[in-house]
């Protein structure tokens, strides 16, 4: 599953949204100020981020222009309670890919937050397939021979990131950044337990993960 970035210093409103996209399977980081939105994007690159412009620290629209400056491309979804046109078309034309104004329905926001990420991934459909074995990157939703899979959040993340880069070896290090949130408590076999169990689930008749003795993990269909 993606990676999402949330710029939100309204603590009982941020704590709504990890909530809603953590449920629907997303990995969120957390900032609460924006000079903290361009360094994290250096070092934990995000697939879509969140953005609310009342930030501190740097305004929102001060965040997108350094972003989009600096070469970043992520997906941007501006987040904020300001309704006057003047502050819509200021925020695309920064750089923002979409406009949510609070107060917002949460199946408003899931609903973008998907088309977002099927639009930076460059491809229209959301089901990614190798071999026998395809998910829907926006649901987790995973399927074995046309049956579906029993997944859990994380294990659905670990499978979209695999096949993703089927054939390719991914350093486990980069696998755990990809699936796991710069805030959760990780313990340190966490990620070969969700391995464990999806060599188990998908058995003799799908792709195998093979292990790369000192480096990670590649999917081989």
């Amino acid at each position: 599953m993606s990676r999402i970035l949330l710029a939100e210093d309204d603590q009982a409103l941020a704590r709504g949204i990890v909530a809603l996209l953590g449920g629907a399977g997303y990995v969120v980081d957390l900032v609460e100020r924006g000079d903290h939105v361009v360094p994290l994007e250096r070092t934990a690159p995000s697939s879509l981020i969140v953005l609310d412009i009342g930030l501190p620290g740097q305004s929102g629209f001060d965040v997108l222009r350094a972003l989009r400056q600096s070469g970043n491309t992520t997906p941007v979804l501006i987040l904020t309670a300001r309704d006057s046109l003047q502050d819509r078309i200021r925020g695309l034309d920064l750089g923002g890919d979409d406009y949510l104004l609070k107060p917002f329905e949460p199946g408003e926001l899931l609903a973008r937050v998907r088309a977002l990420l099927r639009r930076g991934q460059g491809d229209p459909s959301p089901l990614l397939t190798v071999g026998n074995v395809s998910i829907d990157r926006t649901t987790g939703q995973a399927f074995l021979a046309g049956r579906p899979l029993d997944l859990r959040r994380r294990e659905a993340a670990v499978l979209g990131t695999l096949l993703a880069r089927a054939g390719k070896i991914i350093a486990r290090e980069r696998l755990v950044s990809e699936v796991f949130g710069m805030d959760d408590d990780v313990a340190p076999n966490a990620l070969e337990i969700y391995i464990a169990r999806l060599r188990k689930k998908l058995g003799p008749d799908g792709p195998k993960i093979k292990a790369v003795r000192g480096v990670g993990y590649v999917l081989e269909n």
